[in-house]
Parts: C-alpha cells; structure tokens; sequence
C-alpha cells in the first residue's frame, strides 16, 4: 500500500486513506468511502483482464484505479512505442507511395533515415498535441494545474490513453480494404480515452476535456501544415 492519502475512490473520486485492511492470517476489508458509503476500489478483487476490458470501455472507474491507486510507471515506455507503431505506419506509406524501381530507390528507401525522419515528425506532431491540450487547460482552469504534480499526473494519464495506439500495427499487418476506415476508428478511439483521462484526473464535466483536445488538435494540425510545407514528411 501506498502512503495515506494517496488513492481515491474510484465511484466518486475522493481521497481515501486506504484501499483495505489487512487484519492478518490472510483476512483483508477492502475499505469503504466515507463520502459514497461504496467500496473505495473495487478493482482490486478484479483479475487484470476484466480491469483492462473495462479500460477499453472507458469506464471512469477503471480509469481512477489505474492512475490513482496503482503504480504503473511503464507510461513513458509505452508511449514511445505508440511512436514507433506510428513512424512505421508513415514509413511504410512513404515506400507505397514510390513507383520506381530504380536500385539507388531501393537503396535510399533500405536506410533507416526515412523511419527515423517518420519517427521525429511523429513526435513533433503528438507533443504539439500534448502542448496544446496543456495550453487550454492552463488558460481556462489554471488552479487544476498549479503545481508540478499536477502536470506530471495529467501527462501520465495522457501517455496512457493513448495506448489505442498499438492498434495501428494489426490494422497495417491485416490489410485490406477498409484499412483506412479503421485508422479512423483508431484515431477516434485514441481522443475518446484521453477525453476520459482528462475528465477523471482533473474532476471535470465531460465538455471541457473535448475543447482542450479540440485546442490540441488544431496545434497538432499547424504542425502538420508547417511540416508538409518544408517538404520533410516527403
């Protein structure tokens, strides 16, 4: 268990100074919140495959268990090969895009710069996405994000709600032809779970969270506009 204070409960999302109790010999309590009157955390009876299932649903129960009352600390791991899974998408988009079979083609397209290339644009594009989300935020709520645990706590909520991600190397491996349907359905599911992620950490009403990531898209948009006109996503 965690120091006191730490967790919430994960129906009404107020703090709570444990989840359970352990009264020895392998007796445990799970704890009741003393603002609903229902079990603090209910998911920690669940098996993971059931908590990760209702992650999936965006349930905002699953969502407060794994960001307050769980240690996962892979956040930064995970998201990296969100990035990965979405420079290799552009880089195999890039080889398709090419018709020649000149050998000096195949030669320059055999490097890994263009993956590399794919990887930074990546990159630039979802932190200007994060920067954004930040941006409105901060401009109309400044006293959720004062401090600087408050920041950390909502980009590791983001990092992970992002994990949809990880459906865009099926969707490439499995081609066909509504391939680019389903990148779409990815995408969607992606800001629906940050949409929720933003909800659950800062305790807000389900329309904010969408005009902050509304904000965040338009940055990440100008980013994408500014690159295709320096020429570096060619």
């Amino acid at each position: 268990m965690a120091e006191r204070g730490a967790y919430r409960c994960v129906e009404c999302s107020r703090e709570a100074a444990e989840l359970y109790r352990d009264y020895r010999h392998g007796v445990l309590r799970i704890a009741v919140c003393k603002s609903c009157q229902k079990p603090v955390d209910k998911y920690i009876e669940y098996d993971p495959v059931i908590i990760l299932i209702n992650a999936i649903l965006c349930k905002a129960q699953a969502y407060r268990h794994i960001l307050f009352n769980t240690k996962i600390n892979f956040h930064g791991k995970l998201y990296i090969f969100c990035l990965l899974c979405e420079a290799y998408l552009r880089w195999l988009q890039l080889q398709d895009s090419s018709q020649s079979t000149d050998p000096d083609d195949l030669i320059r397209y055999a490097k890994e710069w263009d993956f590399y290339r794919m990887f930074g644009i990546a990159s630039l594009e979802q932190t200007s996405f994060l920067v954004g989300i930040f941006i409105a935020l901060w401009w109309r709520r400044p006293k959720m994000l004062k401090t600087k645990s408050d920041f950390i706590l909502l980009l590791k909520a983001l990092l992970l709600s992002s994990y949809g991600k990880l459906l865009l190397i099926p969707a490439v491996i499995w081609e066909h032809d509504y391939t680019p349907l389903c990148l779409v359905f990815i995408k969607v599911f992606v800001l629906i779970s940050n949409s929720q992620a933003i909800r659950v950490t800062l305790n807000l009403n389900r329309v904010f969270p969408w005009l902050a990531i509304f904000f965040g898209l338009i940055l990440e948009n100008g980013v994408v506009c500014l690159v295709q006109k320096i020429g570096w996503d060619v």
